[in-house]
């Protein structure tokens, strides 16, 4: 049987949702995509009545790990929604309704839970056109949440992939939109990874002018969150790459989670090679990666084949042309030397 034949489309949340109950838990990514599918979510729970609260997954957490699970156990809600944090078996079942939707390619899918998913679809719509999708389908008002979608778009690069939804968002204000994505990635990137006034802001904004307007008190711990990522983004931008026969890996160490944003930086530049950006300082005991590539290359394959032995939830997820993960120092090594580097790119123990 094909791993995804308990996927659904964005139709199956409209009785899903009504299963949630009065007080269900919204849990997303502290990304752009997440964050904005998360307030996408609330919005519309709240519309049929219900009072959903939330909990933002950020720096050095894993919704699939055992504290997380241990937490969920330990919380008072009615229901589970979960979005843009991965599509795994190992989600427990609570004895409680629980959906989730999410545009990454699956480990394993959970037979007590309503999957909403895009990843048979071409192109892929991300977490928070699903979740917009989803709200659409219910049919709730949605006139205010498009904004939303194409902020999760946009951050998840996918706006110029050719969804209607971007094309008619295109109207509020591209530039607008753009600026308000870099404001809203901006704290999940800083050394406290603290998403918290990013989704509070989306709740609240009417739009991506008001995101940049100042209105509110959540837009200047933004722009401060922005400066604190810009410094650390331009001390790592000095290190130049190692490379092997596959992989360009360019080794840094900083307290913010910029790997994405050095690998994306040099797959423009080098497009010949898979390139990795390891951050040795994201946090203690760990190498953080992100891994991007500008050839037509399965990143998701290639690090299944270069998996270590110890190599948990945290790794190689995400999508084919862009994935990562983190290891601990051990693996790390172990990984190091399976993709043609020597002792001088180890982590130190």
């Amino acid at each position: 049987m094909s791993i995804f034949s308990g996927l659904q489309p964005p139709e199956a949340f409209a009785e899903a949702a009504l299963a949630l109950g009065p007080a269900p838990l919204v849990a997303c990514h502290n990304d752009a995509d997440g964050l904005s599918a998360g307030a996408i979510l609330v919005k519309t729970l709240q519309r049929l009545g219900t009072e959903p609260s939330t909990r933002i997954v950020g720096k050095g957490e894993n919704a699939y790990s055992d504290a997380f699970l241990d937490e969920l156990r330990g919380r008072a809600m009615t229901g589970l929604v979960v979005t843009d944090l991965g599509v795994s078996s190992r989600l427990p079942d609570l004895g409680l309704p629980t959906v989730l939707i999410d545009h990454h390619v699956p480990t394993g899918v959970p037979t007590h839970a309503c999957v909403v998913s895009g990843i048979e679809d071409d192109p892929i719509p991300t977490s928070s056109l699903l979740a917009y999708r989803c709200a659409k389908a219910i049919g709730v008002e949605t006139g205010d949440l498009l904004w939303l979608a194409a902020i999760g778009l946009i951050g998840d690069m996918a706006d110029e992939d050719g969804f209607p939804e971007m094309e008619e968002a295109r109207a509020l204000g591209i530039t607008a939109l753009r600026k308000a994505v870099s404001l809203v990635n901006a704290p999940r990137r800083t050394a406290s990874g603290d998403a918290s006034a990013a989704l509070g802001l989306l709740l609240k904004a009417d739009g991506a002018k008001a995101v940049l307007s100042g209105a509110h008190a959540e837009t200047a711990a933004l722009l401060q969150a922005k400066e604190e990522v810009k410094a650390a983004l331009d001390a790592a931008r000095k290190i130049g790459p190692k490379v092997s026969a596959e992989v360009a890996l360019i080794p840094f160490s900083s307290p913010c989670q910029i790997h994405p944003l050095v690998a994306q930086a040099w797959r423009t530049r080098i497009r010949d090679r898979i390139v990795i950006a390891a951050n040795f300082g994201y946090r203690e005991g760990w190498v953080h990666f992100a891994a991007r590539t500008g050839e037509d290359r399965d990143l998701i394959a290639f690090l299944a084949e270069h998996r270590p032995p110890g190599a948990g939830e945290e790794y190689g997820n995400g999508h084919r042309l862009a994935s990562g993960g983190a290891l601990r120092l051990a693996d790390w090594n172990h990984f190091v030397h399976a993709i043609g580097f020597g002792p001088e790119l180890e982590a130190a123990a």
